[in-house]
């Protein structure tokens, strides 16, 4: 099922060390609305979800990781040669003391990343809404997170990242109008 190519979905480039910038994309890594909760929301919902869209979360779901690696790779460089005092500064001096230079699933508040962060309702439509309500989330905070930025790179990559949310938003609609042309359709005997 799974083919790796040892790349990113899209490349990862940085101007400067910015541990400051760091602990704001953070927050797509282990926030309510980042990467890893909606790549697990995803590929859980899918074993309740109509036939017909079961593919549509599972390819976005998997796409979700590929997404959660980027920023994982963003965090790493914005960090890998800042000092102690540095990550102090700029307010990770917590992370810092508990996992020195190593990621760890928390908001950009510091507060752990948790399994509550992901719904499952087992209504199609419910999900589906939950789905588009995330990407819609996690696109607004992409487009924060460049209004914060001034690293040109940076802000290429969290641009394409922004984009696939529209997309995995527009998508999410589309299967809703499938989930409802399905339940309209009159079964006949």
């Amino acid at each position: 099922m799974w083919i790796y190519e040892k790349k990113l979905q899209y490349p990862v480039k940085v101007s400067t060390c910015n541990p400051r910038l760091a602990k704001f994309l953070i927050e797509q890594y282990g926030g309510a609305d980042g990467e890893l909760s909606a790549a697990l929301r995803y590929l859980n919902q899918r074993y309740t979800i109509p036939d017909k869209v079961i593919g549509l979360l599972t390819d976005i779901g998997t796409e979700e990781f590929a997404h959660l690696e980027m920023i994982a790779t963003m965090v790493y460089k914005l960090t890998k040669d800042a000092t102690p005092e540095q990550m102090k500064e700029a307010g990770l001096g917590d992370h810092y003391a508990n996992h020195d230079g190593a990621l760890f699933y928390h908001n950009a508040s510091g507060v752990p990343w948790t399994a509550s962060y992901i719904q499952a309702k087992g209504d199609p439509i419910a999900d589906l809404y939950e789905d588009i309500a995330a990407e819609e989330k996690a696109r607004a905070t992409y487009q924060w997170l460049i209004n914060m930025s001034d690293d040109p790179f940076l802000n290429d990559s969290l641009s394409y990242l922004r984009e696939r949310e529209i997309v995995h938003s527009q998508r999410f609609r589309e299967a809703v109008e499938i989930i409802k042309e399905e339940r309209n359709k009159k079964i006949v005997y």
